[in-house]
């Protein structure tokens, strides 16, 4: 293997770490304070559980292409996205219509897109103004739209936001890794990832997935 795309593994594998380990450190770090018959510190658990698990995933299989469906229900997974940054003491609310979402999916490639956009979201909005991600039910799909109130996207960068390495703000930190790979997660799972911005007011980026097929009545067999 070159030590170009050695370099470009590891910048892709720092970046994708860096949201489930800082929910990690969060949850460590309330956890302690709290008695151990405590609802709130079972649910910090399980979260830093699913925190493990993403990380040792990432760590194994850095392909955003590499995708393992299985049932997932886009309500929970959101809200538990939500409640790690609300953990790190991040201003992020959640908006839903429906309580079940269900969609084919990988639950730690999607928990990746998820943690990039809020990541992103945090990162160029207002400070002090909420992140706002709201999931809804289509006709024939399942939106997750992640919202800021911060400058927008300039109208000639729209047409390039996705692309590798692209970062309209050369002062703000990050790689202009996760746009990038969000797009591909997304585009492995059959959706899309849409982006809409009025320059000055702030930008939305909606998560499009199909919804899951009904699955055929089990028949029961005769004695």
């Amino acid at each position: 293997m070159s030590s170009g795309l050695d370099q470009a593994r590891l910048a892709v594998l720092v970046h994708e770490v860096r949201s489930p380990v800082a929910a990690l450190s969060a949850v460590a770090e309330t956890v302690s304070d709290l008695p151990s018959d405590d609802s709130m510190r079972r649910e910090l658990v399980r979260l830093a559980l699913a925190a493990s698990r993403g990380i040792e995933r990432i760590v194994m299989d850095l392909a955003a292409a590499s995708v393992r469906l299985e049932p997932v229900d886009v309500a929970v997974l959101v809200q538990d996205a939500v409640a790690s940054f609300s953990v790190r003491g991040d201003n992020v609310v959640l908006e839903s219509d429906a309580a079940e979402l269900l969609v084919d999916g990988d639950p730690v490639r999607l928990r990746q897109v998820l943690d990039n956009l809020i990541a992103n979201a945090l990162a160029y909005g207002s400070a002090g103004a909420p992140v706002v991600v709201r999931t809804s039910r289509l006709e024939e799909g399942v939106a997750i739209a992640v919202s800021d109130t911060g400058p927008g996207i300039p109208p000639d960068a729209l047409v390039r936001i996705f692309d590798l390495g692209v970062r309209l703000d050369a002062e703000a930190t990050g790689s202009g890794i996760g746009l990038t790979l969000s797009r591909s997660i997304v585009h492995a799972h059959g959706g899309e990832l849409e982006v809409e911005s009025v320059f000055g007011e702030g930008s939305t980026f909606t998560v499009v997935l199909p919804v899951r097929p009904a699955q055929p009545a089990t028949r029961a067999s005769s004695s």
